[in-house]
């Protein structure tokens, strides 16, 4: 996982309503993804000229992307995903 500067599509920003940034902007090195928000850093750069089709379909993805990122990370740390420690 790399930590870093997101695009400047990321930064400084709380999400709106047609931007899925969350300005956590970390990002997973296996995937490229987003730990905030699931993007690549160029599906960040070009979201303001995607299509709204294309929007839409990175859109549903999104979730399913965060939800393994933060499996695998879960994972990493040695916990498990859904069960608490003692």
């Amino acid at each position: 996982m790399s930590s870093g500067m997101c695009s400047t599509a990321c930064q400084g920003r709380t999400m709106k309503k047609d931007d899925p940034c969350i300005s956590v902007c970390q990002f997973d090195g296996r995937t490229g993804w987003c730990l905030g928000c699931g993007r690549t850093i160029p599906e960040a750069r070009a979201w303001r000229k995607m299509t709204p089709f294309r929007r839409t379909s990175l859109m549903r993805e999104l979730p399913r992307r965060v939800g393994q990122v933060a499996g695998t990370t879960d994972q990493a740390d040695g916990r498990q995903r859904g069960k608490r420690s003692r």
